[in-house]
């Protein structure tokens, strides 16, 4: 009886450390829940550096990420990056 410990699940806290990558290689870093929609994280990032929320993208593991989908959806861990990408429109005629 006394051998059991109640253990929490190591994979999977409620919160998740992530960090985003701008063009420039700048890092900021966020703290969600992982059933939280990247939304908020995206609209953060883009206030905080001045950009407007059409004008950039955001890629996860080279795949780009939605504003509903959430850390769980993607299967993000802990420490992962996000990279962000200045929206390119036009280039050939």
């Amino acid at each position: 009886m006394g051998d059991e410990v109640e253990k929490k699940p190591e994979t999977s806290p409620e919160h998740i450390n992530l960090k985003v990558i701008g063009q420039d290689h700048s890092e900021v870093f966020f703290k969600i829940k992982r059933s939280t929609q990247l939304k908020k994280l995206m609209e953060a990032y883009c206030d905080r550096q001045g950009k407007a929320h059409t004008s950039v993208r955001f890629l996860y593991d080279g795949e780009r990420i939605q504003p509903t989908n959430t850390p769980n959806e993607l299967e993000m861990d802990d420490g992962d990056s996000i990279d962000v990408m200045v929206e390119q429109v036009g280039g050939s005629f």
